[in-house]
């Protein structure tokens, strides 16, 4: 008896033989063919993609592509490119897809496809842990203080709740973590910040802890081309399937 392919390969597979009958090219046939998976990033946003002092790459991004290109039974290669040129990197062939912290942008659509999301930077409330239940979401802070940064999305998003609210004081501060250290020393009630920064400042203070519930949502995705929709499903069945088995979870525990 046969054994049983890996759900991913068994997903390639399918794909493989629809392309087949339709007779049509396809990156995904490509990449099993090279056994090579050229992934795009620009690798100046850590924790996400940086470089070490040997030049070795490091980050979620690096860990997510070496993880998919497992995955797909290929090996990962990783196409250094800077943040302006990561889009014009993937039309040109230059790589299959882009992994590099890259929010949806609906506007994109029309040239490129998003996977499944694997991280939410969406603004998130951070509160003193002894009181989550008490400011567990914005409409809690009705006659509180929120700490924001200035003159980001953070403050526009806490002056439009503090006329939501009517009795809401926005503490701006010139950055995230001064937002944060105001809760941690009492001068604040909660701070609304983008959930990078609150997951990792929270890892070192364990006397702050994070709302459950997103205030806005910012989601990072796969990027790949439009007509690539072998590629993008078998992307997105292997992070399901690493949903499933907590490896994302286990990844943003070690990065974040």
């Amino acid at each position: 008896m046969r054994g049983k392919l890996h759900p991913v390969l068994a997903v390639v597979w399918s794909l493989s033989l629809l392309v087949a009958c339709t007779g049509r090219p396809d990156t995904l046939e490509e990449i099993q063919a090279r056994g090579i998976l050229y992934i795009g990033l620009d690798p100046s946003y850590p924790p996400f993609e940086a470089l070490g002092p040997e030049g070795e790459l490091f980050g979620l991004d690096v860990d997510l592509g070496r993880e998919l290109a497992g995955r797909l039974a290929v090996e990962p290669s990783f196409v250094l490119v800077g943040y302006d040129g990561l889009y014009d990197a993937l039309a040109v062939g230059r790589t299959d897809l882009l992994i590099s912290a890259l929010a949806v942008e609906p506007g994109r659509t029309e040239d490129v496809a998003y996977s499944t999301s694997y991280f939410d930077a969406g603004l998130v409330l951070v509160v003193p842990s002894n009181r989550m239940q008490e400011l567990a979401g914005m409409r809690d802070l009705d006659g509180r203080t929120v700490a924001v940064e200035y003159a980001t999305e953070a403050d526009a998003e806490a002056r439009r709740w503090s006329r939501r609210l009517g009795d809401l004081t926005v503490l701006p501060l010139p950055t995230a973590d001064d937002a944060l250290a105001a809760v941690l020393g009492g001068t604040a009630d909660a701070a609304l910040v983008d959930g990078i920064s609150a997951r990792l400042y929270t890892r070192e203070q364990p006397d702050l802890t994070l709302s459950p519930e997103l205030v806005t949502s910012q989601p990072y995705a796969v990027v790949v081309r439009a007509e690539d929709r072998s590629l993008l499903r078998a992307v997105n069945a292997a992070l399901e399937q690493m949903a499933g088995e907590r490896r994302l979870e286990a990844m943003l525990e070690r990065w974040l």
